[in-house]
């Protein structure tokens, strides 16, 4: 649509060849189980593993005696892209898992998935910790032995993020230059935070 004149600006988490593309905000990728599942940390290559079907049962992971149930997103979803990249298992996710579209079906999905122990899913970070905040029998997994959330996001030692880029045509145009400059502001930055990792300090 940009290229074609139809819209001035996209938001998206990859950049596109001949467009000018601006960071804006980072959007950690949170990967999301029940809380009663003890599996007290992963690695990124776990995390890989889990999801390519190379490991089926959450004891291969210090965790409980239940085969691992992996729930996937749709193929024209951002974030699967960003999640298969990252992970470098890009159309390798197990033809087992089941996909779910919503965010909120995945949680409740993972909630109401018996055993209780079983399910696995990921989803936008800041999602994941909201329904966590919200009290929600889930949990968030620490990968690498980070601790998934803002701070760790925003200095890339949480390894599972993608950016989010303001994409445009590179000829100048004032509209754009003006949005992008609130968007860059501290107020722009505080809407972000909203949903996103800001990628500015407030």
């Amino acid at each position: 649509m940009i290229k074609s004149g139809q819209a001035h600006i996209a938001v998206a988490g990859t950049a596109a060849p001949d467009l000018l593309a601006i960071p804006i905000a980072w959007d950690g990728i949170g990967v999301l189980v029940h809380l009663s599942n003890f599996t007290k940390e992963v690695t990124k290559q776990q995390i890989a593993d889990i999801f390519s079907g190379k490991i089926t049962l959450w004891s291969e992971v210090g965790g409980p005696e239940t085969k691992i149930l992996v729930i996937d997103r749709p193929r024209n979803q951002n974030i699967r892209d960003a999640f298969e990249s990252q992970l470098g298992i890009t159309g390798k996710i197990t033809a087992a898992a089941t996909v779910i579209g919503s965010d909120e079906q995945v949680v409740t999905t993972v909630v109401g998935t018996l055993p209780p122990l079983s399910a696995v899913a990921y989803l936008s970070l800041s999602q994941g910790l909201s329904v966590v905040s919200g009290g929600v029998p889930v949990r968030l997994l620490t990968i690498d032995k980070v601790e998934p959330e803002g701070p760790t996001v925003k200095d890339g030692r949480y390894p599972l993020r993608r950016p989010v880029l303001l994409l445009s045509k590179k000829e100048p145009h004032p509209l754009v230059e003006a949005f992008t400059k609130f968007v860059l502001s501290p107020a722009g930055q505080q809407l972000i935070a909203e949903t996103y990792t800001p990628i500015k300090e407030k």
